[in-house]
Parts: C-alpha cells; sequence; structure tokens
C-alpha cells in the first residue's frame, strides 16, 4: 500500500520537511529568544527552547508572504546613509523644540496617503518614519492606504505639509531600495502634488495632543 500524496505528488512527509527548512529562521528567532528570556545556556533551557520552538513553528505557522521585496544593495547603503542624516537633523529639531518651548511646542496627528501596497513595502515605509525622531505612527488603514502619524512641530498648514512630503520621501526610499521594478516605475516615474496628501484641513495642537486634528 503506497502512502497518500499531496495533489502535486510529494508525500506529507515531504511537504512538512520543505516548510521545516522554509521557516528556520523563525525557529532559530524564537530559540533565541527563549534563551534570552530565561537568561541562562543550560542544557535543560536549550533543549526546552529548541522544543518550544519547534511546536510553535509546527502549531502557529505564519501566512505565506506573497509580495518579495526586491532588495538592492547600493541603494539600501543609501537608504541607510539617508537614515543616518535625518536621524541627526530631526534630533537637533527636537531638541531645539524641547528647550525653547517645552510643554507649549504644538503637534499633530497627519493623515498621509500611501502610494505602495504591499505589506512588506507598507512595514518598511511605518518603521522608517518612526525611526525619525519626532514622528511616530500611530496607525496604519491598510484599506484606506492611510497612514496617522503623530508629528512634532506642527505650528501652521506650511508645517503640516512639510511633514507630509517628509513621509512620502520616507516611501519613495524605501520604494528604491526594496521596490519591484513595477512599483519603481509606478511611483518614481511620476510626482506627487505638492503640500497636502489627503486635501483636507490641519489642525495643529500642543504638545499633550489638544487640538490635534481629528481623523475623518
Amino acid at each position: 500500500m503506497t502512502p497518500a500524496r499531496t495533489p502535486d505528488g510529494r508525500a506529507p512527509a515531504d511537504g512538512l520537511l520543505r516548510q521545516a527548512a522554509r521557516r528556520w529562521p523563525v525557529l532559530v528567532w524564537l530559540w533565541l529568544l527563549w534563551i534570552v528570556l530565561w537568561g541562562s545556556v543550560g542544557p535543560v533551557v536549550l533543549i526546552g527552547g529548541a522544543v518550544v520552538a519547534a511546536l510553535v513553528v509546527a502549531l502557529f505557522p505564519l501566512p505565506a508572504i506573497t509580495h518579495r521585496m526586491t532588495v538592492r544593495p547600493l541603494w539600501v547603503v543609501a537608504l541607510a546613509g539617508h537614515l543616518l542624516v535625518d536621524l541627526a537633523v530631526s534630533a537637533l529639531t527636537v531638541a531645539r523644540e524641547a528647550l525653547l518651548r517645552g510643554p507649549r511646542v504644538r503637534a499633530a496627528v497627519l493623515e498621509a496617503r500611501l502610494e505602495v501596497d504591499t505589506d512588506l513595502l507598507i512595514t518598511a515605509a511605518a518603521h522608517l518614519t518612526t525611526l525619525t525622531p519626532g514622528t511616530l505612527v500611530v496607525e496604519i488603514d491598510r484599506g484606506r492606504r492611510r497612514f496617522y502619524v503623530h508629528s512634532l512641530p506642527v505650528r501652521d498648514a506650511a508645517e503640516a505639509g512639510k511633514r507630509r512630503r517628509e513621509i512620502a520621501d520616507a516611501e519613495r526610499w524605501v520604494v528604491r531600495a526594496y521596490g519591484s521594478a513595477a512599483v519603481r516605475e509606478a511611483l518614481l516615474g511620476r510626482k506627487r502634488p505638492a503640500g497636502r496628501a489627503d486635501g483636507g484641513p490641519d489642525v495643529p495642537g500642543s504638545g499633550n495632543g489638544e487640538g490635534e486634528e481629528e481623523r475623518r
């Protein structure tokens, strides 16, 4: 009696081995996390962590990634340099506002439109935006492709437009470094209208959140 096979002709054991091979980075990460949490490299911790990691990977598999990124090493290096410069400039801006205005610094929650439509690129753009001092992605509306970003300083509509352009610039840097050829052509081949990304009014507020822009 021959063992049952999957529709593509492979034995079930082969499918499990292939899935385990594809998930080894997650398994290793969970195993290392287990060791760090226990703070020990004893045999019991090492073996127990490997068993727990294997069970988690087997019982709670992550969904398959349908969109993959195209890594361009030179643009990744340029992105890292851009991030370092942006971190320095933004940190100085936030420090100046804190010293000169303190609790009176004005901030706002801005709605920014996203051009990319893949989870990986949206996640990368969100992280790049959040890494910049003074900006924090507080919500991602995946269906409408919107970022809601707490940003400072935002004293008027002109500064709100500037902050939105910085968010759009972060998205473009991510596309240059990781976007597919089609995404790069679609986004970088055209220019967004300057200024607003959503067409609504900006309502700057104080540092404690008063008067922040209301989401529509």
